[in-house]
């Protein structure tokens, strides 16, 4: 005799979780609280006369039984999904719309967002990119905007997302060609990649170190920092790097650090959202996957 199917709620926890291995974040995926999900998984362990998770001190780990049945759940919650978005879906008024700063969201965010998808696949998102915002200008046409600055902007809350140092970078061709450059008093011989808006920018950099004596060279202007930066990468002059977005690029050796004098930022990276707008459904979830990628850096 087949045993009876169970209730398909209980379906959706036990995938979620099993995902996840964590009911609470399973629980915030799907709206519920950690203790419906909790209360559900043992009741489909109940019906199925099997243990599926083992409940260890840090998380779960899927037992033989739970990571036999999840396959077949998986693939069958998956293709509900898509049979029912594809039929009965709103489109575009489902997607959560994210505005990000242009030059965070190639430096930062893009590498992470195959995490996210993978973790919440039926998750889709909206993804416009901003160089410079008005300060007055509203947040209401998004979800969420990735901004840069200090964090205070007129009926908006915000979560700080980066702490950085400020610090020149270059090239290796261009430390090695010039060869003069060897404290910050050498600048003046060299052309400076200067980005149009920054407030902590060559000059804030040059006082911080107590350099304020050295005249900057005019160099280049620029309205975007992912220019500036790439600009230094090719070997056109220093450019003033910040810990959070040249990280990538040092490492994998296109840009490298001619001194060792850094200076912590006051500007940063916020994720901004409005106070009394209507939440999106899922923008507990992207805005808690955000804040725990920050904090593991």
């Amino acid at each position: 005799m087949k045993k009876r199917l169970p209730p398909l709620n209980w379906i959706r926890s036990f995938e979620a979780a099993a995902r996840h291995l964590s009911f609470t974040h399973a629980a915030l995926e799907l709206n519920l609280t950690q203790a419906a999900v909790s209360q559900q998984i043992k009741g489909l362990e109940s019906q199925l006369g099997a243990v599926l998770f083992k409940r260890l001190p840090r998380g779960l780990e899927l037992t033989n039984a739970g990571s036999a049945y999840l396959p077949a759940v998986h693939e069958s919650v998956e293709r509900l999904s898509i049979a029912t978005e594809e039929i009965f879906g709103q489109g575009r008024t489902d997607l959560l719309n994210v505005k990000v700063n242009l030059v965070f969201f190639l430096k930062w965010l893009a590498p992470k967002i195959s995490n996210f998808r993978a973790l919440y696949p039926n998750i889709n998102l909206e993804i416009t990119s901003n160089i410079w915002t008005d300060d007055k200008e509203s947040s209401a046409d998004n979800d969420f905007e990735i901004r840069y600055g200090k964090g205070k902007w007129q009926a908006l809350k915000s979560d700080r997302l980066t702490w950085d140092e400020l610090f020149p970078v270059c090239s290796p061709d261009f430390l090695k060609k010039n060869t003069s450059l060897v404290t910050p008093d050498d600048l003046p011989n060299h052309t400076l990649l200067h980005v149009i808006g920054y407030e902590e920018g060559w000059g804030h950099w040059l006082n911080q170190t107590n350099h304020e004596h050295i005249k900057l060279s005019q160099g280049f202007q620029f309205d975007t920092l992912i220019t500036a930066l790439e600009m230094a990468a090719q070997g056109e002059g220093l450019a003033l790097g910040r810990t959070s977005l040249v990280d990538g690029m040092i490492k994998s050796g296109r840009l490298v650090v001619p001194f060792e004098q850094k200076v912590a930022t006051d500007e940063a990276f916020y994720l901004v959202y409005a106070r009394s707008q209507a939440r999106h459904p899922h923008a507990d979830i992207f805005r808690s996957w955000l804040l725990e990628e920050v904090a593991q850096q």
